[in-house]
């Protein structure tokens, strides 16, 4: 593992290449969305219930690092466009569930479809080796990006 606080020039040049190329893919990948009326932090909550299933809105709020006032309006504006529902909690009745409607699931497989299809569009234009590297780094992307 790198020490990047010492930091190996290539080491270094390595991390400010990936971020730079993972802030652009992922930019670029915003655009392609499927319903124009959702802000990136509407998919973004309804991406969380879909990887992540129900939540009450604290618990979205941390998952989306946002304030819970923040997620509150959130929700009620994804209800509002019929994207989830609130349901009571089942163990404190103070509380609400939020779930995603068949709606929000079939707009986020479009969407998924979409950008799919414009990244492999992309890498069409990578050689063999180029496109056996990305697969194999792969796996390691989504590590990082979970951790």
């Amino acid at each position: 593992m790198p020490d990047l606080s010492h930091g190996a020039d290539e080491d270094v040049a390595a991390v400010n290449s990936l971020r730079s190329a993972v802030m652009r893919l992922g930019r670029r990948l915003k655009h392609q969305r499927v319903d124009e009326s959702l802000s990136p932090t509407e998919m973004s909550v309804l991406g969380t219930l879909a990887r992540c299933g129900s939540a009450t809105p604290g618990e979205l709020a941390r998952k989306e690092h946002v304030q819970p006032p923040s997620m509150t309006r959130i929700v009620a504006l994804l209800e509002a466009k019929g994207l989830v529902r609130l349901e009571p909690h089942p163990d404190d009745r103070r509380q609400k569930v939020v779930s995603q409607t068949e709606e929000a699931e079939a707009m986020l497989e479009e969407s998924r479809r979409k950008r799919n299809a414009w990244l492999a569009s992309l890498a069409d234009s990578l050689d063999e080796d180029e496109w056996a590297k990305l697969r194999a780094a792969a796996p390691i992307l989504e590590k990082l990006a979970h951790l």
